[in-house]
């Protein structure tokens, strides 16, 4: 089933899947349920699986991986760099790579521009910036040659990406954003693909009870092919060539998920025309910390982004 599955082609000219399971559980950590959310994913066909030093559990998703007996060299596996760790990347990516225990990681993203300091997450440390961290990241490919296949970053807005690849000897491979129907960012995801650069969306269906669930277009669109909501939503991003990252530990809804649908040019345009509408357009993803108005120590403005959370 893997084969029948969808794939973008990253500027290194790897195959990416074009949907991966999100591994982020809502917490901190790993046990048992995602080592078992991994192995019924692979069951299903996910052959992509993405994973970050902070959310601690890159342990877990490489025992998953290793357990589920698929060969290594059929899986695409993401890891990102943690905000504290912009001063030493080599040795965040040695810690990543040993937890995974896998051969190589295939994509290394640095998960924020901005560098925050131990123990503090959400004050900012601006003794560096993304530019001095991406040309560590670049050193990777020859320090750690054979051990990362391709870097990139997360969270990089059409304000910081032109101005990291100003300076980019190595452009990135790819941009991980939040980008759902209630945030398009249609204006980021022409740029990245201008240059190239695969965009993945992370909270792809947003969080749990997510309001495009009950979106009438959504719905609409739903109701014409028979699929889902969750199906639209998802296929709706893949057919603008953006890779998808659902979460979920729920067999049952990680094989959903999975079924591949085709949206006509009308019903693209429907999903498309929610851009439009201020009052279907906030992030869902709670990353914004209302004590410091900030996320991760940088307000909306320093970000580049320009949509209201929920």
């Amino acid at each position: 089933m893997a084969d029948s599955q969808p794939y973008a082609t990253l500027d290194t000219g790897a195959k990416v899947p074009m949907i991966a399971l999100g591994c982020y559980m809502g917490k901190p950590g790993g046990d048992q349920e995602l080592v078992d959310a991994i192995k019924a994913a692979t069951q299903v066909g996910y052959r992509h699986f993405d994973t970050a030093t902070y959310y601690m559990n890159e342990d877990k998703v490489g025992q998953g991986l290793r357990e589920s007996g698929v060969p290594r060299e059929q899986l695409f596996v993401t890891t990102k760099l943690r905000n504290d760790c912009h001063h030493d990347v080599e040795a965040a990516f040695d810690n990543s790579l040993k937890l995974l225990n896998v051969d190589y990681i295939d994509m290394y993203l640095m998960h924020w521009p901005n560098s925050t300091k131990p123990n503090e997450p959400y004050v900012a440390d601006d003794s560096i910036d993304f530019i001095q961290t991406w040309k560590s990241m670049e050193r990777l490919l020859e320090t750690r040659a054979g051990k990362v296949k391709a870097i990139g970053v997360s969270n990089f807005s059409t304000k910081t990406l032109p101005q990291l690849l100003e300076h980019a000897k190595v452009v990135p491979a790819m941009n991980q954003i939040e980008t759902h129907p209630y945030n398009q960012t249609s204006e980021l995801v022409a740029l990245c693909q201008k240059h190239g650069i695969v965009v993945s969306a992370y909270s792809p269906l947003g969080l749990t009870d997510s309001p495009i669930f009950k979106d009438e277009d959504v719905l609409a669109v739903a109701k014409e092919i028979g699929a889902t909501p969750a199906q639209v939503i998802l296929n709706w991003n893949m057919q603008r060539n953006v890779v998808v990252l659902p979460k979920s530990i729920t067999p049952s809804r990680i094989e959903q998920n999975f079924k591949f649908v085709k949206l006509s040019e009308a019903q693209m345009a429907k999903i498309n025309s929610i851009e439009k509408d201020p009052k279907r357009q906030y992030r869902l993803c709670k990353v914004f910390d209302p004590k410091t108005q900030t996320v991760f120590g940088w307000s909306y403005e320093r970000l580049g982004w320009t949509t209201r959370s929920l």
